[in-house]
């Protein structure tokens, strides 16, 4: 039923995707809110996942769980580039409010 603690330290870190970032680059700004989005939903994606049963989409043979995680992250990012939830457009903003020196 719970999972170890070693399974959520395998898990990306979102605010890893924001740190360093260039607010000086839209581009780069934009591209490292869709990046942090993505990692959330990977995160909420995989929680969602959790727990079911062997077989179906996934199949129950070796290597299983590694084409679970690879599709979980591509559903992430395909779900962020298509608009995402908003989180995106919420740290893009809070990004360049950090540049302006505005907050």
């Amino acid at each position: 039923m719970l999972e170890t603690a070693a399974a959520y330290t395998n898990r990306p870190d979102p605010m890893a995707s924001i740190r360093g970032v260039d607010t000086n680059n839209k581009s780069a700004v934009r591209e490292a809110a869709e990046e942090f989005e993505a990692v959330f939903l990977n995160t909420m994606l995989q929680n969602m996942f959790t727990g079911l049963n062997e077989g179906g989409t996934w199949g129950g043979g070796t290597g299983s769980d590694a084409w679970q995680d690879l599709l979980i992250d591509e559903y992430a990012r395909s779900i962020s580039k298509a608009g995402g939830i908003g989180l995106a457009d919420s740290v893009e903003r809070e990004l360049l409010n950090l540049q302006e020196g505005t907050l």
